[in-house]
């Protein structure tokens, strides 16, 4: 699985990168396998104002279909970034559930129910 960071207003500092890469694999790991990447955001909305602004947008696509996009604003990074990834996880389990439960039904026509093919 590959990870994107990209940071808005700020660098990117080492203990920053590796608390992003641990929780992914906390949070992800039950999914590794079946993502191709993990794409996060990152950005301080009111630079040095203070305040609720940090921000953690984390996409992650998903094979057939929509991708799962989570947003956390927080006034801490490390707390928006914990609460976007627990969030996403939660996501992605729901909407691969849904795409299990709902894929193995086909709706093809009976031939009979006055439908014809040509």
């Amino acid at each position: 699985m590959r990870i994107e960071i990209h940071t808005g207003k700020f660098s990117l500092t080492e203990s920053l990168r590796e608390h992003i890469e641990r929780r992914i694999q906390f949070t992800l790991s039950w999914a590794h396998h079946g993502l191709q990447k993990v794409v996060l955001r990152l950005d301080d909305i009111n630079g040095p104002k203070g305040g609720a602004d940090k921000s953690c947008r984390v996409q992650i696509p998903v094979a057939g279909g929509k991708p799962v996009v989570i947003e956390e604003i927080q006034s801490d990074l490390y707390i928006a970034i914990d609460c976007a990834l627990e969030r996403a996880g939660r996501a992605l389990s729901r909407k691969l559930a849904r795409k299990r439960e709902h894929g193995h039904k086909r709706l093809t026509p009976a031939l009979g129910d006055g439908i014809q093919l040509v």
